[in-house]
């Protein structure tokens, strides 16, 4: 089962509209007021909330997950693994009462999409980290994640994992390629095509393809883009817009071709050989799902450690074999590539994991969304994908 099935895409104004709701002008938390005196020193713990099926298990023993015992064991730090976070909004509603009335929420490291991330940095409801403290993030880190509009120089957050929002499509029950994104709309693909329904998850790839820059995307982009959309669910050439439920479609070939995630594309291939992934001539988006640190984090320099830690190429490298994504840590492919393990060494020449450079030059991350532009454009996407 992919980590991805469980997101629920169903709007992401949803939290931003109850703070407004609320009518609390006070959410905002100013950085001389995020953070706590640090028991890291003598209080050897760090309380760690992430996705379900998101980190390296054991085969044999489900219940360990062999790179964080590593951790525990080399830095004596005990942590509290939590697989809580099934859905942004969701989260972002259960710890946000106390990051707004400047209340701990119990947890040393959180991880939520990056355009949910944004949303925290606004706020000022996540610290600055001390690089300093983490040589392995300062040098590892893939130069395409470094600079994401939201948080220049990526001062608040960390990439866990990333991603790319493609085209995925079953090469020979279509009997032709796929190579930009208005392939999707050609005639034979007729009703055998699908759309993410999540506004945040789709946009980006669908503007690229009318030749938008998203890194400073317009509303005349977007409403260029929404104007399409609309044509094609008239003419019933969309099947319909989904969740994770794209990937039964697509392995039953009620689908022929579909927006997909990277990650879902790489466990699909293994039993069908036939379904190819693309990173369309026009682009598509380069997302990333970041760790940060909440304010008032009783251990924050543990929870810079356990960060830093996942930056060190061996350890990047475990994690990339167990969930598929692509990994922030470019240096990773190399430690792979060495393996004398051939699975290790063909997952090296993955370019779902690690991008070629030729699919690099045509990934970028979408500007985002502006707390002011948010419900328009949602309310109108919602109209367009019915939700």
């Amino acid at each position: 089962m992919s980590r991805r099935t469980l997101l629920r895409a169903l709007g992401a104004g949803a939290g931003a509209a109850a703070l407004a709701g609320c009518g609390v002008p006070a959410a905002y938390v100013a950085p001389r007021d995020r953070s706590a005196p640090d028991r890291s020193e003598s209080d050897h713990r760090l309380s760690f909330a992430n996705w379900p099926l998101y980190i390296d298990t054991d085969e044999k023993r489900p219940g360990r997950r062999p790179t964080l015992d590593d951790f525990e064991k080399s830095s004596g730090i005990s942590v509290k693994y939590t697989e809580e976070i099934n859905d942004n909004d969701e989260f972002f509603g259960k710890i946000s009462p106390a990051l707004m009335n400047h209340q701990r929420t119990g947890r040393d490291i959180i991880v939520v999409s990056d355009w949910m991330a944004s949303r925290y940095v606004r706020l000022g409801w996540v610290q600055t980290m001390d690089r300093a403290a983490q040589p392995h993030v300062a040098r590892e880190l893939d130069p395409l994640l470094r600079k994401p509009s939201f948080d220049p120089g990526r001062l608040h957050t960390v990439p866990w994992q990333s991603g790319i929002t493609g085209i995925a499509y079953n090469r020979k029950k279509l009997g032709r390629e796929i190579r930009h994104t208005s392939d999707l709309w050609a005639d034979d693909l007729r009703g055998k095509v699908t759309l993410l329904a999540g506004m945040d998850e789709a946009f980006a790839l669908l503007m690229l393809g009318n030749g938008a820059d998203v890194t400073r995307w317009t509303a005349d982009d977007f409403h260029r883009m929404t104007d399409q959309l609309r044509t094609l669910v008239r003419k019933r050439h969309i099947r319909r817009f989904t969740g994770n439920d794209y990937i039964k479609d697509l392995s039953t070939g009620d689908v022929l071709a579909c927006q997909a995630y990277s990650g879902d594309i790489i466990q699909l291939q293994a039993d069908n050989p036939d379904i190819e992934f693309v990173v369309p001539q026009e682009g598509a988006e380069l997302w990333a799902e970041s760790l940060m640190i909440p304010n008032l984090a009783d251990h924050k320099r543990n929870a810079e450690r356990l960060i830093d830690y996942y930056y060190q190429p061996e350890v990047a490298a475990r994690l990339a074999v167990a969930v598929n994504y692509v990994c922030p840590v470019p240096a990773a492919r190399e430690v792979l590539a060495s393996s004398k393990e051939k699975e290790l060494a063909e997952l090296a020449e993955n370019p779902l994991v690690f991008p070629t450079e030729d699919m690099r030059g045509r990934l970028s991350t979408a500007r985002d969304m502006t707390p002011k532009e948010r419900p328009a454009f949602t309310k109108e996407w919602n109209e367009i994908v019915g939700l």
